[in-house]
């Protein structure tokens, strides 16, 4: 599964951006699209992820800000982001995980990244 990110930016504090992350190849059954964010000498952190059957989760620092919202039918996920600030600033990543069964009825589990997509917020 490849996964393509796109819609990021240099925006100023207070403004919006919207993510979108398009997952194309041996696509069987993605159960969880999600985006997560490294700044500079940080670890990667869980942004917002969507689950089948679960829901949506949020990073306490985005939440009433960011919405993840998800197009089954194009295997893309999406992040609208509202009210940036500055502590915004990072790489964003999108992941997806999929799980399905192999002919002999063995369990798959896999998960993805996308290449990262940079978003800067000005004060």
């Amino acid at each position: 599964v490849q996964l393509q990110a796109s819609g990021g930016g240099l925006v100023q504090a207070g403004g919006s951006l919207r993510l979108s992350c398009a997952a194309s190849g041996r696509i069987f059954n993605i159960n969880m699209m999600g985006w997560y964010r490294q700044a500079p000498g940080k670890e990667r952190d869980l942004v917002a992820s969507i689950t089948d059957g679960i829901g949506t989760k949020y990073a306490d620092s985005v939440k009433g800000r960011f919405t993840i919202s998800k197009d089954n039918a194009k295997n893309t996920v999406y992040l609208q982001m509202n009210s940036l600030k500055p502590e915004d600033t990072a790489v964003y990543y999108c992941r997806a995980q999929q799980s399905y069964y192999l002919d002999d009825g063995s369990p798959v589990a896999e998960g993805f990244w996308g290449q990262g997509t940079q978003v800067t917020v000005s004060s």
